[in-house]
């Protein structure tokens, strides 16, 4: 194989042993550590950690339980529930293109997959299980090669990193398919882009700016804060995708938003005014047709999820 081939199968998401498909919409670079590239063998055994119920306690659980794959790796839960039915603080979040994100979990405490991925693991809310008691359990079994902590961060890490949606009405209509949308999905994307001012937040292929934001939502929940320390960054929370939104709902970081109808109604009236509102959050007096035409444009935003290397 030329270096030319290589470059361009490079370009398009093939990496080493294995074709990472990259849908519709998506970015076709997607950041990969040197320290962690992305192999077939490793996403592999990533999958196979990510389904076992081993990896909790009490064997009632594994992170596919919340992360559902036909859920958009979410759940139906405003709150996380962990084993016991042990109840955490926020929303379990969607992990579709993960890949490109910039930092982990709604406060961003975490820069990458590798740091992230256990942590739900050892958390007495969700898995509670230490690594070691973890690593003993699997040990034994002839499915899995020998695992050290950083094998199995980096396997899930490399397993997450397939994980990708895309491939929607709104993408093939932005590839130039003018007929993939509506007239009022058109009409809510305009909106979506203008009066709305959504993708003001929702910019990119992932549709987040990957950054912080308090949008006004009740409750005591010290968000970014707990992370930075900085007043300023107190109930602020990471930025969603909005990519396969329909299947997502409850909605938010502290779920409590049952529809996307309820979503818009909720910037709509501005947020819950606090001393760290976001300054792009006011009231956008949408009328009751624009409210649809959004909500008709969001629907669009649901494609097709892929995960593993093909």
């Amino acid at each position: 194989m030329g270096d030319r081939r290589i470059t361009a199968l490079i370009a398009v998401g093939v990496l080493y042993a294995g074709e990472l498909r990259i849908p519709l919409g998506l970015d076709r670079y997607m950041p990969v550590p040197d320290s962690n590239p992305l192999r077939a063998e490793s996403a592999a055994v990533g999958r196979r950690l990510f389904f076992d119920k081993r990896l909790s306690r009490d064997g009632s659980v594994s992170c596919a339980t919340c992360h559902d794959p036909k859920r958009a790796f979410t759940d139906a839960e405003p709150l996380a529930v962990g084993i016991a039915g042990r109840k955490g603080a926020r929303r379990t979040p969607s992990i579709v293109n993960r890949g490109y994100g910039r930092s982990f979990f709604w406060d961003g405490r975490v820069a990458s997959l590798e740091e992230q991925v256990l942590k739900p693991v050892t958390h007495p809310d969700e898995m509670d299980l230490t690594i070691p008691e973890a690593l003993a359990r699997l040990k034994s079994d002839p499915a899995y090669p020998p695992l050290d902590e950083r094998a199995m961060a980096d396997s899930l890490a490399s397993y997450i990193r397939t994980i990708l949606a895309g491939g929607s009405p709104y993408d093939r209509y932005v590839q130039g398919g003018r007929s993939a949308l509506s007239a009022d999905q058109v009409s809510g994307l305009k909106l979506f882009r203008g009066k709305a001012g959504c993708a003001n937040c929702h910019v990119g292929p992932n549709l987040t700016d990957e950054r912080f934001h308090n949008t006004g939502l009740p409750g005591e929940d010290p968000g970014r804060f707990a992370v930075t320390k900085r007043e300023e960054d107190r109930g602020a929370f990471k930025t969603p995708t909005l990519r396969e939104l329909e299947v997502r709902a409850p909605y938010m970081h502290d779920g409590s938003l049952a529809t996307i109808e309820d979503v818009i109604e909720h910037y709509d009236k501005g947020g819950k005014e606090n001393p760290n509102l976001d300054p792009e959050m006011r009231p956008l007096k949408l009328t009751t047709r624009e409210k649809a035409d959004l909500r008709a444009f969001l629907r669009a935003l649901t494609g097709t999820v892929s995960e593993g290397l093909q």
